[in-house]
This record gives C-alpha cells, structure tokens and sequence, in this order.
C-alpha cells in the first residue's frame, strides 16, 4: 500500500475501500484518521454509517454521528442517517431535536427528513401528525418516484385513520 500522507488522502483511500467491498480496511483507514485528527467529522460520520448499518451497533453508531454533528454542524449528510437511528432507537426527544437542527442547514433533503418524521408519528400511531409530516415531504420532494411514494404514506395513513373509525348501523323493522 502506498504512504498516505495527508488526512484527506486517507480519506480518500478509506472511500474507495468502503466502495470495494474492503469494510475492515476501511475501518482501519477511518479510525486512524481520528487518531491523527480527531476532528475530522466526516471520518466519524463514515464510522457511524458503518456501525449503523453493517454492524447493528446502534449505541457506536450513534456516538460517532453526535461527534460528527458536534463537530461539523453544516455537514448535512449526517442528519438523515442520525435521524433514521434515533427514530429505530424510539429516542423521541432526539427526533425532533435532531429534526429540527437538520431542517435548518443547507444541503439536507428536506423531503427526507419530513419522511422520516412522518414514519415516526405513523409507528406512534399519531396519524395527524404523519399527514401533517408527509404532506410538507411532498412539498419539499422535487422527484416524481420521491412524491409518488410520499403520495402512497399519504394513502397508506388515510387508509388507517379510515379504519379506525367507528360503524354505525341503523335497524330498520
């Protein structure tokens, strides 16, 4: 392997591993970045990705994503992953601290963010408050598959609140 000298080249290096397959190596890479900067968000950002996802080690996952955010508040890739965790987590003060912050930086897919806080009231069963969130998605969604599929939540929670509702049947004699 070749010397890497600086962090962005490793890096970079670690990107390509991650993109190969190379999940240990990629590691390896991103944990030696924090040891020589332990600042560098996007390296921690990296990690809880990987923790998050090939892992399952949601508590890593999460440590790495609050480094991230606390370190580089304008980095708008981390908000969504970090959100979906919680949101697994059923960290509901989390949620909306961490929606609330992501709707704020540029860059963060707003449509996504009120996606997944539709999904979250739709598992609290809060079906007002899912249509509220999916209807701003929509709003916020410039993709056709994106709106189709906000459109299908949409459905899928006027469908529910359908059911719940009560019959009333009338005899007639």
């Amino acid at each position: 392997m070749d010397i890497l000298y600086t962090v962005e080249e490793k890096y970079l290096q670690a990107i390509e591993e991650l993109h190969y397959g190379e999940l240990p190596k990629a590691l390896h890479l991103f944990k030696e970045i924090i040891n020589t900067d332990a600042d560098y968000a996007r390296a921690h950002y990296q990690l809880g990705c990987c923790y998050h996802y090939q892992f399952k080690d949601y508590q890593t996952a999460g440590y790495y994503y609050k480094n991230c955010a606390d370190l580089d508040p304008a980095f708008p890739d981390v908000y969504e992953h970090y959100l979906k965790l919680v949101i697994t987590l059923k960290m509901k003060k989390m949620v909306h601290q961490i929606a609330s912050k992501a709707l704020t930086v540029p860059g963060v897919c707003k449509a996504n963010i009120y996606e997944s806080l539709g999904l979250f009231a739709e598992e609290e069963q809060n079906f007002v408050d899912a249509k509220e969130q999916y209807k701003k998605a929509a709003l916020a969604t410039a993709s056709q598959n994106e709106h189709s599929q906000i459109q299908e939540h949409l459905k899928r929670i006027s469908d529910k609140q359908n059911a719940n509702q009560y019959m009333i049947y009338a005899y007639q004699g």
